[in-house]
């Protein structure tokens, strides 16, 4: 008779997986080749050919541009400095709200105050947990600057309504496309869609050069404005000739060469990277779709999901045991998961108690109306709170056998799930 691990049975998944091998030759050699060549950074950071980056760098924004259809690429040394540069580059100042999500890495929401704004929470769709647009457009007011969409997961938010929203309404839009490379929405590659879109290279995700980013944009003076903030632009604004210098306060957020050196090596496999997480999501969602009580990723038509986490909803009620009694017992067979994502971010003291620079209350003072309390999202809290059971493609190295294996594990814990009942955590 057939038990569940939790109860003493024998566990579907005894072992655990090997971590994906992301690094090869190709990677190895190019290091060697950046090391002996004496040039780790080509920055100069004053007015020079050099003040845009050395040779590998410059190959590298070149084919990162090619590949994913940008005309303009500006590498960073992370998302997080990417997300810096794109709001210093559209010109977001003290006072501006900016529209963001509450389900996402804490860098979206926190950029904006470096400059002074004010971040603005609006609710995500239950589908793709991604920005709703009806939500967002309802928390336009006066004082809004812009929209930043995060494409969560590896799948594309609703991008064309919201371009069309931003600009109905004078707005600047910009993805945080940091778990989402080579997605798409309708043809269209995610990060051109907005007027800047910004890509991590942090080790966790598809690709990576250890950190680093790299921010795409079709608009020329966009492009030279993150190049200046990324390496003391302040140095340079003469010798660009530029009359707008609101932001060009520049910092180090320099990639290195050896990391460039990396990203092009990466390049060259990102479409085999993409497709290794993609199948092993595919194959789960195929394996588990229709079970009672439990809903596999949505995949919006005319877009393309990459799966940077895979995530499925549990309705406890239908299900008829408490999510973290079924994950506990998800747990017990081998299945590698998590509950929830973030908490969702306006519940951070940053904002419950409205101190984020200095100890006055900046910015926070310049907008005492946006509100920060519990329930203003309530799809993001029913998520993290009740729904979401997340599992992780990016993480490890899974063969179609593995997928195999985890599909048996959740459909064993959904089979015998009436032995769980009355079991909480």
């Amino acid at each position: 008779m057939t038990r569940l691990a939790l109860h003493g049975g024998k566990p579907v998944i005894s072992k655990p997986f090997p971590p994906y091998p992301s690094m090869g030759r190709a990677e190895e050699e190019a290091v060697v080749g950046v090391v002996r060549s004496g040039v780790l950074s080509g920055f100069y950071g004053s007015w020079s050919d050099e003040f845009w980056g050395g040779e590998q760098v410059r190959r590298f924004e070149a084919a990162w541009a090619e590949l994913f259809k940008a005309p303009y690429a500006v590498s960073v040394n992370s998302a997080t400095s990417g997300l810096l540069a794109a709001l210093g580059a559209v010109g977001i100042g003290p006072g501006d709200e900016v529209i963001v999500p509450p389900y996402t890495m804490s860098a979206t929401v926190a950029t904006p105050l470096f400059y002074g704004a004010v971040p603005v929470f609006v609710d995500i769709e239950p589908e793709t947990f991604c920005l709703d647009p009806d939500k967002v457009r309802r928390a336009i007011t006066d004082r809004t600057r812009a929209i930043v969409v995060v494409n969560l997961f590896g799948h594309p938010g609703r991008l064309r309504e919201l371009r069309a929203l931003a600009d109905e309404k004078g707005l600047v839009l910009i993805e945080d496309n940091a778990q989402a490379p080579l997605a798409e929405e309708n043809g269209v590659h995610t990060g051109n869609v907005g007027h800047i879109g910004v890509a991590s290279l942090n080790f966790h995700k598809h690709i990576h050069t250890g950190e680093g980013g790299v921010c795409v944009t079709a608009d020329k003076d966009l492009a030279q404005r993150m190049q200046m903030i990324r390496n003391h632009g302040e140095n340079v604004v003469e010798a660009v000739e530029m009359e707008n210098i609101a932001d060009m306060v520049g910092l180090n957020l320099r990639l290195t060469e050896l990391q460039a050196a990396i990203g092009l090596a990466q390049l060259d496999r990102v479409e085999e990277h993409v497709a290794a997480r993609r199948r092993v999501a595919e194959g789960l969602s195929r394996g588990l779709e229709g079970l009672e009580g439990l809903t596999v990723p949505a995949v919006r038509p005319g877009c393309r999901h990459v799966y940077y986490v895979w995530a499925m909803r549990c309705d406890e009620k239908r299900l008829g045991v408490s999510r973290a009694a079924f994950c506990k017992a998800l747990a017990a067979e081998g299945f590698p998961h998590f509950t929830g994502y973030v908490r969702p971010l306006y519940l951070l003291p940053l904002f419950q108690r409205r101190i984020a620079i200095g100890g006055r209350g900046y910015p926070f003072d310049l907008a005492p109306h946006v509100d920060y309390s519990r329930g203003i999202c309530p799809v993001c809290e029913r998520m993290h709170f009740q729904e979401l059971v997340c599992f992780e493609p990016c993480a490890n190295l899974f063969t179609d056998a593995d997928t195999e294996l985890l599909v048996e594990a959740v459909r064993k814990v959904h089979g015998l799930r009436g032995e769980l009942a009355g079991e909480n955590a």
